[in-house]
Parts: structure tokens; sequence; C-alpha cells
């Protein structure tokens, strides 16, 4: 399958017809969701089919490079992580880049992580927050930015291939041939659409790309999985060791000869693995 997949499809020119590929997925109707309103964005609401008063949850935030993707892209994934652990699943669509620049879409997170905290059917002291890709990116960055403020305490971040440092995008030598996906240049493209800044530069905060923020201590556990053959393998390790020189409890699952995104269009047994591990890590804190 790889061989037919592009490396690095997102750029000025190819942004607008992808993203009208990909909203023609929120047309398909899904199953078990319901739409709720919070301030100027939404939130697709998972609800575990075997109802309980209170249930633990995590908030779930799609990818797309900062710069494409909804919510409903995600749906057969959060009604899995829902109906294997019996949790509310939300995923928010947070407002897209370059439109929407830093900070717009993180706050539009932490509004949407404060709107479950605050749900009824919600345990409130069992709230984890989760993404892939750019949407692991900004679950990092929402982790750090909701200990700064305090109003929610989150239980566990779940990062998949996350998107953490811009600098990734000044680094040269990289060997590409095998990347799907999403490579450097698309990279580039996505961290100046969402910063405004080239990538590297000081003026990109902690908060933007989560790998700049110097300190992590006091964040929750973490899990994060990457394949060998991603862009973002490398910046992943490298954040995973500074959260356990932090005092962070962080697994790490790292998956040789995965490129970027391959869990959602491959269907093999190293995919089964994967989402398992998911699961384990989410029922470990959760349950």
């Amino acid at each position: 399958m790889a061989r037919w997949l592009p490396r690095g499809p997102i750029g000025p020119r190819t942004l607008r017809p992808i993203r009208l590929l990909t909203s023609l997925v929120s047309l398909a109707p899904a199953k078990q969701v319901t739409v709720e309103t919070v301030g100027p964005i939404s939130v697709r609401v998972h609800r575990p089919a075997a109802g309980t008063e209170t249930a633990p949850a995590m908030l779930w935030i799609h990818g797309g490079g900062f710069v494409m993707g909804s919510a409903a892209q995600d749906d057969a994934l959060c009604r899995h992580f829902a109906d294997e652990l019996g949790t509310v699943v939300a995923s928010v669509d947070y407002r897209l880049a370059p439109e929407a620049r830093f900070p717009v879409p993180l706050d539009d997170c932490h509004d949407a992580l404060a709107w479950l905290a605050d749900r009824p059917y919600v345990d409130a002291t069992r709230i984890a927050v989760g993404g892939a890709s750019a949407g692991g990116g900004l679950a990092a960055a929402l982790a750090i930015l909701a200990r700064d403020r305090g109003e929610v305490n989150l239980a566990f971040q779940l990062l998949t291939y996350p998107m953490l440092d811009d600098r990734t995008g000044c680094r040269t030598g990289i060997d590409e041939r095998h990347f799907r996906l999403w490579n450097n240049k698309s990279n580039r493209f996505g961290w100046q659409s969402y910063t405004g800044l080239a990538p590297g530069s000081p003026g990109v905060t902690g908060l933007a790309a989560p790998s700049r923020c110097d300190d992590l201590s006091g964040l929750p556990p973490a899990w994060i999985g990457v394949g060998t053959l991603d862009l973002f393998h490398d910046e992943d390790l490298d954040y995973a060791e500074r959260l356990e020189s932090a005092g962070v409890e962080c697994a790490v699952v790292e998956v040789p000869g995965a490129f970027h995104g391959f869990d959602l269009v491959a269907k093999a047994a190293v995919v089964r693995q994967f989402r398992a591990s998911q699961v384990a890590a989410l029922a470990k804190i959760l349950h």
C-alpha cells in the first residue's frame, strides 16, 4: 500500500482541494454520535454503549497538520475507544490554520476540555486527552496548558505520532525516501501556517511547539506511539525522554517500518497491536 501513497501531499496549492475531499467525510452518517456546540466550535460526543451514571472520558483531537481535517474523520476510532473502554470520547472540531493561528486552535481545545469536564455524565477526576499527528501535538500542548491554568486535572495523555517540534522543519539531510503522507516540506507548511513564523524562529513558544517547553514537570502520564519511518520519530522519542527526566511516566511504542498515519490506512496485525496498546494504556489509568 505504501508504494501508492504520497510522501507529502499538503502545500499552498493542494490545501484547498484536499480540504474539500476530507470535508466529504463529515457528510457520511455516523451512529451513536451527538454533536454539541461549544462557543464557536463543535464537539462530537461518543457515549459508551453500556450506560452508566458517570464514566471516565477522553478529549480526542484530530490530525491534519494544523491545516486540514475534522473531528468526523476519527468517528470510527473514537467509537472504538468508547466501546472498548466504556469511556465517553469527545472529538473537538477546532478551528484550522492558517485562518486561525496559534493560540486559537489550542484555546478551542481547552474550551472543549472544560466543557467535557463539566458534563454530568463525566467523571472529572478521570479525563484523558489524546490525538494523532498535529492533534497529538495539540494534546501535548493542552496538557501543558491545563497544568498551567489548573482548571481541569488531566489523568493521562495519549500521543499518537505527535507533531511536537517546529525545529524538525529546519533539519537537513533527512532520508525521506520511505516517508509517506507527511514529509518535511509539508511539515514546514503546517508549522508556518499554525504559528505564522518560519520553523525554528525564536518566537515559537512551548505552548505552540511542546518540544520547546522548558518545564515538563507535573504533567500527566503519557503514552507515545510512532513508527520508525515517521518524520516525527526522533522528536517524539526525544520528548518521551524529556518527560521521563521531568518525572513524568511515559510509555513508548515504536513500530518498525511504519510510516506516518499507518494505522489509518492499513489493516494488518501491527495495527491491531498498536490499537491494543493504546486501549491498555488508557484502561490502566482511567479504570
